[in-house]
Order: C-alpha cells, then sequence, then structure tokens
C-alpha cells in the first residue's frame, strides 16, 4: 500500500483528506503505530477512523471519552446480577464451596468487555479499529494508563490474568484541545493537526458529502462558511456544520443563500445562541456579500 492508496481508499469511502493527512495514515498503519489527531471539533477527526475500518473492512471499536472515565469502565466489568443468580442458584441447590463458587463466578462467562479489552481480542478479519475519541475530556490518571496499554497492547484483569493482543488493533486517538495532552501519551503516537479545509478541499468534501447540491451552491455555502469562521465567535463552524447546512438547505429546496434563508437555518451551523444573534438580519448579508464577493474572478 501506498500514500496515494490510503488518499483512495478513504476517498473511496467519501473522506477526502490531504496528502499530509494521507501520509500520516499510511504511516500508521505500515509502522503499526497510534494516530494522535488534534484539531477543532467538527473537522473529520472521528470520521477518518470511520471511514479506515469501513474501508479494510475492519471492526470499528470506539472509546468515548468523559470525564471521570477510568480503567475499569474502559477494560471490563463483572455483570453482577448474573453473578448474584448464580450464586443464588447454588445457594438453593443445597449450598456450594465457597472457593469453587468464586473460581466459578469470576470467568469468561460472567466478564463484561469494555472498548480497550474488545480491541484486545482477536476480530475477524484482522485487527480492529480502536477510536478512543475524545482523550482530552479525560484526567491524568487514565492518560498514564491509556500509555501502558498502548504500549504492549495488553490489559491486566486480576482474576482473569493478562490478556494480550495477539495483532496490535489500529489505534486513532482524537482531542479538540479543550486541555493539553501529556507529552508522553503523544510522544507514543504519529501527531497530525486536523485544520479547517481549504476552499477547494471543502468543496470536494462537500461534493462527496452532498451530491446533490449544485456547484453553485456547494460554492457559496463554502464561500460563506469560510468567511463566518474569520468572524469573532465563540464556536466557529466545522466541515460536519457545512455538510449539516447543505443537506438542510437541499431539503428546503434552497437554490441559491439569501439572507433570509441564511437568518431562518443559522441553527444548523451555529450552535450558541450568542453566535446567532450576532449574525441576525444585516451581519449575515454583509458576510454573504463578501462571501459572494471572493466567488468572483480576480
Amino acid at each position: 500500500m501506498s500514500i496515494t492508496a490510503v488518499q483512495a481508499l478513504l476517498a473511496g469511502e467519501r473522506y477526502v483528506c490531504s496528502r499530509a493527512l494521507a501520509t500520516v495514515n499510511f504511516l500508521a498503519l505500515k509502522l503499526g503505530r497510534p494516530l494522535f489527531l488534534e484539531g477543532e471539533a467538527g473537522t473529520g477527526k472521528t470520521e477518518i477512523a470511520k471511514a479506515l475500518a469501513t474501508a479494510l473492512g475492519r471492526r470499528l471499536i470506539r472509546l468515548q471519552c468523559y470525564e471521570g472515565l477510568d480503567a475499569a469502565a474502559a477494560v471490563y466489568e463483572w455483570n453482577f446480577a448474573a453473578q448474584m443468580i448464580a450464586i443464588r442458584a447454588a445457594e438453593a441447590a443445597g449450598g456450594a464451596d465457597r472457593d469453587l463458587m468464586k473460581s466459578e463466578l469470576f470467568t469468561e462467562e460472567y466478564l463484561i468487555e469494555r472498548p480497550l479489552l474488545q480491541a484486545m481480542r482477536p476480530q475477524a478479519g484482522g485487527a480492529p479499529v480502536l477510536l478512543i475519541d475524545e482523550v482530552d475530556r479525560t484526567d491524568e490518571p487514565f492518560e498514564a494508563f491509556l500509555l501502558e496499554a498502548l504500549s504492549d497492547f495488553q490489559v491486566t484483569i486480576p482474576e482473569l490474568g493478562t490478556i494480550r493482543a495477539p495483532e496490535p488493533p489500529i489505534v486513532i486517538l482524537t482531542s479538540n484541545r479543550t486541555r493539553e495532552v501529556h507529552d508522553a501519551l503523544k510522544r507514543r503516537c504519529l501527531y497530525h493537526w486536523v485544520d479547517y479545509p481549504g476552499f477547494e478541499r471543502e468543496i470536494e468534501i462537500l461534493q462527496a458529502r452532498a451530491p446533490e447540491a449544485s456547484e453553485t451552491l456547494s460554492r457559496e455555502i463554502v464561500a460563506f462558511v469560510q468567511r463566518l469562521r474569520t468572524e469573532d465567535l465563540f464556536k466557529k463552524p466545522g466541515v460536519a456544520e457545512t455538510i449539516d447546512w447543505a443537506k438542510c438547505l437541499l431539503a428546503l429546496d434552497v437554490l441559491t443563500l439569501s439572507p433570509e434563508v441564511i437568518s431562518d437555518t443559522l441553527g444548523a451551523i451555529l450552535k450558541y445562541q450568542d453566535d446567532i444573534a450576532r449574525l441576525q438580519g444585516m451581519e449575515a448579508k454583509r458576510i454573504l456579500d463578501e462571501a459572494r464577493k471572493s466567488l468572483e474572478p480576480a
């Protein structure tokens, strides 16, 4: 496989990426290294893991990170309800040896596998794609645990011992940079900053994801969104919002943008009321005029 092949592979799943992003994906696959993708929300970090898994025919296993996530919730839990039923059934049958019961209760039968443990298991079709999404939402103790797990691709369950992946999963970590992730974890990975795309690339992305949109409407949408990103907003719209907005406009049978249409559909591209309030009325018209001017031939 080559860099161009990776780019084509992702394009086949309607994921349009730059050569730099295709290169780091190629290296992650070639070297078996985790890939750390950082950037603003909505720039396509999560989508690349989905596209890669589909393109390679691998299972996608997603660990959605959140504040307070600990190793137990990420690796495994015991099915306490099933264990209690087994204990009561044994007692009703006349009791059982405590040591024997303990050894029987803490077996694979009562184990609930969470994403990290699932990723260490053999999978049909090859090693899975493990997506560790929004790792910046976790805390430092979990980062330290993650660093160890990704170094050896193994996890330990006290009652069962160490479980090691027969084939390391393809690991993609994402961060919206709500806080800095520790350098030790970043050093374990190949790193890429996923930025907002340029005009022509965003047009390509929109054509891949919303092919029903005319070229004229697509260019107006992208020009408007790109101009909008230069404004002082609380949350700038990502590529995901560009695509959502295009689909909303298509559902409304819009052929060309107008200030009225923009005001009616701002909730598709802006997610904070203060930002929406700023763009009402004449402000939306000003940005639309500037966007259209940027489309004029030089």
